[in-house]
């Protein structure tokens, strides 16, 4: 693809390894992604109402909360700072997408803005004997409006991402299109193998196999058996692979085999002042994560 605008956003690498539930979930439900190494956990968040009482919110979930979470990463690096609007701005940059920004659409951005402004994230990590985790929210505070379109709903007008996310995000970017995000923005699994083929294959010393059980195990927590899920995943792939032409992906049946490529983002010159693009050019010739 061509875009001539070649906008460039960013992802915390954490998110290319688990991802979030393409479908609804029960409000109360958490949910989990198990991969060999990574494990994430997202617990819903409550909504406070009137007297004692309290809700759940749900765990965010499909094509917008991804999007969304690509809105607050960008905007963060791009500003370097952890406060951003989610308002006219987060509007326009989905309608720079293609995204509407009214009706249905609308509700469904309020509706993830809000469950990604309340939920918490435990991500658990494995390697050789040592364990850990890392608790954290993605925003810490958040000021709510009315959004003027439905009585008595609130919008998320401007967030505070917490300071551990904002770091971690800063440590671990990878680059990625504004052009691709739009060709896959509203197919939630396609974005994860994109998001997912960006942070792995530039960094790959060697060619590697990931095995189709351990593929399921990363992307297919919302299928029951494998061949349905290895069905949708190959047309994802094919959606993914055209818009990153210069990943070298081939399939066989044993799983995936990813080889060395080029990001799908040129390295661009050093900035003055150490700005989030130095440290983008660090982070691309830096040895890779151990992971699927």
């Amino acid at each position: 693809m061509s875009d001539e605008e070649a906008g460039v956003g960013f992802l915390y690498s954490g998110w290319c390894q688990a991802a979030l539930p393409h479908k609804k979930l029960a409000d109360e439900a958490v949910w989990k992604v198990q991969t060999e190494r990574v494990t994430l956990v997202v617990e819903p968040g409550r909504r406070n109402l009137l007297g004692d009482n309290t809700e759940f919110v749900g765990v965010p979930y499909g094509s917008r909360a991804r999007l969304i979470l690509l809105y607050l990463q960008a905007e963060a690096l791009r500003t370097d700072s952890r406060d951003i609007e989610l308002g006219r701005s987060l509007h326009a940059w989905l309608g720079k997408l293609g995204i509407p920004v009214g009706g249905k659409s609308f509700r469904d951005v309020r509706e993830q803005a809000d469950r990604l402004s309340r939920c918490r994230l435990t991500f658990h990590v494995q390697h050789g004997s040592r364990a850990g985790l890392l608790n954290q929210n993605i925003v810490d505070a958040a000021m709510f409006v009315e959004d003027g379109s439905a009585q008595g709903s609130l919008f998320v007008d401007t967030a505070r991402l917490s300071e551990s996310f904002f770091e971690q995000l800063k440590r671990h970017p990878v680059p990625i299109e504004d052009a691709a995000i739009r060709a896959l923005s509203n197919n939630s699994q396609a974005l994860d193998v994109y998001c997912w083929l960006t942070y792995r294959l530039h960094v790959l010393p060697h060619a590697r196999t990931v095995s189709w059980p351990a593929v399921y195990a990363q992307f297919g927590a919302s299928y029951k058996k494998l061949a349905h899920f290895k069905m949708r995943f190959v047309d994802s792939l094919k959606m993914a692979t055209a818009v990153y032409p210069e990943a070298n992906v081939e399939l066989n049946d044993k799983g995936l085999i990813l080889k060395p490529s080029p990001p799908p983002v040129a390295p661009r010159p050093v900035a003055a002042g150490g700005s989030p693009i130095t440290r983008v050019q660090r982070i691309t010739t830096r040895a890779p994560h151990e992971g699927s």
